[in-house]
């Protein structure tokens, strides 16, 4: 079922160089976000539990891990010159850790 639904959104959801694609990926574990133009085929930033450290943060897979990867891309897309984005949640349903991480990202100035 999310495997159909994430097909459905990707055919309307496309990024460019002046307003790329924000994609959320999360497994029982991680999560991660990429800022990626679609019209070239690069990610431009990335941020994510497995590669960067969150000392403050207690565990990978929760809400509180999910709002600092939200603020860590959101902090690389600006300082890369990108304001603006459209959020791809990769057929997850909008609540939880998808939540978390795009309310944290507008709070850090991203605007979707």
């Amino acid at each position: 079922m999310r495997e159909l639904r994430h097909r459905r959104l990707r055919r309307h959801l496309s990024g460019t160089g002046e307003r790329p694609r924000l994609a959320v990926f999360g497994s029982l574990k991680h999560i991660s976000a990429q800022v990626i133009d679609d019209e070239k085929g690069h990610t431009l930033v990335s941020a994510s539990t497995i590669q960067d450290k969150f000392d403050d943060v207690k565990g990978t897979g929760n809400q509180d891990a999910a709002k600092a990867v939200g603020k860590l891309i959101a902090e690389r897309a600006l300082a890369n010159g990108i304001t603006e984005v459209v959020f791809d949640r990769g057929g997850h349903v909008y609540h939880g850790r998808v939540k978390a991480l795009a309310e944290a990202a507008r709070e850090a100035g991203l605007k979707f």
